[in-house]
């Protein structure tokens, strides 16, 4: 499914980069698709360039490139990268390649960032769009992606400036906060990292995802919730495939879960709903059977709580029931507790909702991080 996504953009096969490759080697630059360029967008591209998957394996990764009109500052445009909330797993989900999976929310907020004349590089991140598996919600993994889409864009873009932050939204929002603990380390002298902005950031999942397994009782919880369950699935069998997760599974389990490596979130979350599929429904066994079950979970999608050195905005709904309100709100306190330079703001939305709702706090904020 790649290749053929490849071959619509113009871009052939890439090569993998060999173990050593320089990471934010741009590899090739084409148009993007006009379902991937948001309307305020005076000029883009879609970049493949190297980076590192799971274990530190070489791979490569593709990154959408906006441009807001008029002429560049002296300095260059001064960088947002955009880490996008959950499109899916596979390679035509791609944000760029097919835009936003919330397109009316994700372009407003975009168009609001060019028009204060900021320059966006939207990573992909690895296995969405590129060869390989997706390991969902590798906050590692999805950190090296961001800063390294940031070298290729500064490095292929003389307009572009090295000052940056990193913007996101629920798995983006969790990609921003663990790119946020690490940009200084991964992005190095090359780059200027200045802070980041998390929304809908999904917190502690690791103690909910321990209790998952037939006994989970049989209530409807948010449409997408099932296919988040179905996604992080797949993302423990591609990091641990030790463990055989298909063996705690129903045969409909891993039915779904081969589908949802091909599915993008919102045709997945209408099938199970249109299905009737139950999160308990997808196990045979719970995988508490897992030995060190939490500790795996907790190292493979666990939030930093300490080592952040420039300032991090939290923004969240206390209506959003696509991530778990109380354990972000926790996380926000453990930081602070922790003396972390993070600021909480709360709105009276949802999931969707914040993402917009949290602009006339989050534009000052990252305005004072350039200044």
């Amino acid at each position: 499914m790649w290749f053929i996504a490849a071959v619509v953009c113009g871009l052939g096969l890439p090569q993998l980069p060999a173990a050593g490759a320089d990471p934010g080697a741009v590899q090739s630059v084409a148009p993007l698709a006009a379902a991937a360029t948001p309307p305020g967008s005076a000029d883009s591209s879609r970049i493949l360039y190297a980076t590192t998957t799971t274990n530190d394996a070489p791979t490569v990764a593709s990154a959408a490139v906006y441009f807001p009109p008029g002429e560049a500052p002296a300095g260059g445009w001064p960088v947002i990268a955009w880490a996008h909330g959950t499109v899916g797993l596979g390679d035509d989900c791609a944000y760029s390649i097919a835009g936003p999976a919330a397109v009316q929310r994700d372009w407003a907020y975009l168009g609001t960032w060019l028009r204060q004349g900021y320059a966006i590089v939207a990573a992909d991140y690895a296995g969405i769009g590129t060869p390989g598996e997706h390991p969902y919600l590798d906050g590692r993994v999805e950190a090296h992606n961001v800063v390294d889409a940031v070298k290729a864009a500064t490095r292929q873009y003389s307009s572009l400036a090295r000052k940056w932050v990193v913007v996101g939204q629920s798995q983006g929002g969790g990609a921003a906060v663990f790119t946020a603990r690490y940009a200084t380390e991964f992005g190095g002298p090359e780059l200027d990292y200045r802070g980041a902005v998390g929304t809908g950031v999904p917190a502690y999942i690791e103690d909910i995802l321990q209790l998952l397994g037939p006994q989970v009782p049989p209530i409807t919880v948010n449409r997408h919730s099932t296919a988040y369950v179905l996604y992080i699935l797949n993302g423990l069998r591609t990091i641990y495939p030790e463990l055989d997760i298909e063996s705690f599974l129903t045969d409909s389990g891993r039915d779904w879960l081969i589908r949802a490596r091909e599915m993008c979130v919102s045709p997945l979350a209408d099938a199970l709903g249109a299905d009737g599929v139950l999160v308990g429904d997808l196990f045979a066994r719970p995988l508490a059977q897992i030995p060190n079950l939490h500790g795996l979970l907790a190292g493979y999608l666990g939030l930093p709580e300490s080592g952040y050195d420039r300032p991090l905005f939290l923004g969240q709904g206390l209506r959003d029931t696509d991530v778990i309100t109380p354990e972000t709100l926790r996380f926000a306190a453990v930081l602070t507790a922790n003396r972390q330079p993070v600021t909480l703001h709360v709105y009276p939305d949802d999931h969707d909702g914040t993402v917009n709702a949290s602009l006339p706090d989050s534009l000052p904020f990252v305005r004072d991080l350039f200044s």
